[in-house]
């Protein structure tokens, strides 16, 4: 009998990558030898495109699309995403080229789909999950945050800004990715929301984080600003709506207790 992960896509999305791609493959390769790797570079300046070249001329697990200009991360996904579903993989996964995202642990998350999940989420905050190598005020930062967005949005999970993931293609076509917000790196966050909102299952499985030891990190504080402020956006509607199905209920049961009476009071 075959399992969703048979037919598996490893996205690595590369810009200026030239020294974490060789390594990042190779360990894929090594742990999870039967699935293919997508690298989408962004035209990188510094030849990591080249090198993906010679990389998949070498083995053929591995594929490059070519982006010609740089539009951020959530670009690069999308166009893996599609890239992914034409050539009908069943699992499609997101991983980061800088080696923080461990390929030793990608089968957690696709024994989690085989077992049954949507989405499987690599946690750093679940039991289990951890950090290593973060500054303290990046781990603060990040964990308070996903505590605030897991309170705001209501959805049971600790990790909602986790980059590394496998995703069942029924959910990838599911989700209009036209929607999805643009702002920061909060699409993470926007697209395991959406999916709990349809009722998709979306599960957490503890995974060690480790922060890159080979050249500079994307992010920017404005990230977390631009974030947080998308995410109380969504809470703000999640809750209007929480309170007005509560009114609902409230209603009917204030007259339900009113017929009840009426109805006693006729004998």
């Amino acid at each position: 009998m075959s399992n969703p992960s048979d037919l598996t896509l490893v996205i690595i999305p590369t810009y200026n990558e030239l020294e974490n791609l060789p390594l990042i493959t190779s360990r894929v390769r090594k742990a999870t030898p039967d699935v293919d790797i997508l690298i989408v570079d962004d035209n990188s300046p510094d030849g990591t495109g080249e090198a993906a070249d010679k990389l998949a001329a070498e083995d053929n697990h591995i594929k490059v699309l070519h982006r010609t200009e740089k539009t951020g991360l959530l670009g690069a996904y999308l166009a893996g995403f599609e890239w992914g579903l034409q050539q009908g993989y069943t699992v499609i996964c997101e991983m980061d080229a800088d080696g923080s995202h461990a390929p030793e642990q990608l089968h957690l998350l696709l024994e989690a789909v085989d077992q049954g999940a949507d989405l499987a989420i690599g946690s750093r905050y679940v039991p289990g999950g951890k950090v290593v190598n973060w500054p303290k005020e990046r781990f603060f930062l990040s964990k308070g945050g996903n505590l605030y967005i897991g309170l705001m949005l209501g959805t049971g999970l600790t990790d909602m800004t986790a980059g590394y993931r496998a995703f069942r293609r029924e959910l990838l076509e599911a989700i209009d990715f036209d929607e999805i917000s643009r702002k920061g790196y909060i699409f993470q966050v926007d697209v395991a929301r959406r999916a709990v909102e349809q009722g998709f299952d979306v599960v957490e499985v503890p995974i060690t984080f480790t922060e890159r030891e080979i050249g500079e990190s994307k992010l920017d504080g404005s990230f977390v600003k631009d974030s947080l402020l998308e995410v109380t956006k969504w809470g703000v509607a999640h809750r209007g709506e929480q309170a007005r199905e509560l009114a609902k209920e409230m209603v009917g049961l204030v007259k339900y207790e009113i017929d009840n009476k009426r109805k006693k009071s006729q004998f």
